[in-house]
């Protein structure tokens, strides 16, 4: 047999793009392993993962590829303000490269009950390069501004012990307003 029908045969091509849905409860263990294959996120509880995914589905987001899940958005409506908290991002390895991360935020956006949002909130530590690229390149492709400043400080939040973490806003007004209405 010619060796490139063999390795045809033997390495499945990928079937198709990412599907992005709402997470479930039964997601919790694959998102969980997902971010700790994530270097440098914050490992968070396998429980809260699954919480995330079962009390906060409306507001987060996963991608699976070939019955496999790829990537993970977590995030929120912040009470009593018109801003959506993006609180993590992940996505894994055999999904890097394809705009995945861009693609989750902007699929966000445009679900009831987010689309209403002025803003998008996160925050990120200043060598993060990979979160600051995502989140500048999604407020250049939307039209919406994009400011930071410290927040939560090392010294005075994180005994130390974490790098300050900057709040990120970029606005979500009229100039996103057409990708939120083509969702």
């Amino acid at each position: 047999m010619p060796k490139d029908i063999l390795q045809t045969e033997t390495m499945p091509p990928r079937t198709r793009e990412p599907r992005l849905r709402k997470p479930k409860a039964t997601d919790g263990a694959a998102i969980w392993e997902l971010v700790r294959a994530c270097a440098p996120l914050d490992r968070n509880s396998m429980y809260a993962n699954l919480i995330q995914a079962d009390h906060f589905r409306d507001t987060c987001v996963v991608a699976e590829m070939d019955g496999e899940i790829v990537g993970w958005i977590s995030g929120h409506m912040i009470p009593g303000e018109a801003a959506f908290f993006v609180w993590q991002v992940a996505v894994g390895e055999a999904a890097r490269g394809m705009g995945l991360g861009k693609a989750m935020l902007k699929h966000l956006i445009a679900r009831e009950g987010i689309r209403d949002a002025e803003v998008m909130k996160t925050t990120i530590t200043r060598d993060n390069a990979a979160s600051w690229a995502l989140f500048r390149s999604f407020a250049r492709d939307i039209g919406g501004d994009l400011s930071d400043a410290p927040h939560f400080e090392r010294e005075a939040h994180f005994d130390g012990q974490h790098a300050t973490e900057h709040l990120v806003t970029i606005a979500l007004d009229s100039a996103s307003a057409e990708l939120k209405r083509a969702a």
